[in-house]
């Protein structure tokens, strides 16, 4: 008989050792998204607000969720480690945006990475500008879109000009494209923006900063040089 229970007992403590918990089973690997409404989510050292924080998350950002307890996940992102609050982050799912047409649009479905660039983007609107900047402390307009599109796991040239050189050139526009401009005249390319669509692009622009602009200002509609799709 003691020999029966000591078997049960061990058996018992087999599978406690063995089968993780119901938190870390669901979650494990699992790629989930930040989802906030404004400004970033901080990625603190422990499951604490108290924590330091290892790092900023803007919207849409992908994490690993290794485990989730107590209102708290512990996740990886941007080759970082720590936990943020679970109430933050979404499981991920494929995108289903239904493309849309205008006269200046082309009815292209965009892409995982395009749309998640977008969003990124808009994240950061209000965002002053700051020559040389790349983070959401300050952005030129060329650091805003290598911000975005980096966010989405695509690595493009630091300035405008050189980010023109890259990707196919487009006339019949699709949110994601680059949309490129000569603020100094002629066709020396020196601005770049990320076209959202019906017409209008977002950029970070000396005067205001990351905003959301019309394509048919007549300022930059005098200035446009061409797009390319990334």
């Amino acid at each position: 008989m003691f020999k029966r229970i000591l078997a049960v007992l061990l058996l018992l403590l087999l599978i406690a050792t063995v089968v993780p918990s119901i938190d870390q089973a669901s979650a494990s690997g699992t790629p989930y998204y930040v989802k906030i409404n404004n400004g970033t989510l901080n990625m603190r050292k422990t499951a604490s607000t108290k924590s330091g924080i290892v790092t900023k998350l803007a919207n849409g950002t992908t994490v690993t969720v290794h485990s989730q307890a107590n209102g708290w996940a512990k996740v990886t992102a941007n080759k970082k480690q720590g936990f943020v609050s679970s109430n933050y982050i979404a499981p991920k799912k494929a995108v289903t945006t239904k493309p849309t047409a205008t006269k200046n649009t082309a009815t292209v479905q965009p892409t995982d990475y395009r749309t998640k660039a977008i969003s990124v983007a808009k994240s950061n609107k209000g965002v002053k500008y700051k020559w040389g900047g790349t983070t959401p402390a300050g952005f030129d307009c060329s650091g805003l879109v290598s911000y975005a599109y980096k966010q989405a796991g695509i690595t493009l040239p630091r300035t405008a000009a050189e980010m023109y050189k890259k990707g196919t050139s487009v006339k019949a526009l699709a949110p994601g494209d680059l949309v490129f401009y000569a603020t100094s005249g002629g066709n020396k390319v020196s601005h770049v923006a990320i076209y959202i669509g019906d017409g209008q692009v977002i950029h970070s622009t000396t005067s205001v900063g990351v905003s959301i602009t019309s394509m048919n200002n007549s300022y930059w509609k005098a200035r446009y040089v061409g797009a390319k799709r990334i």
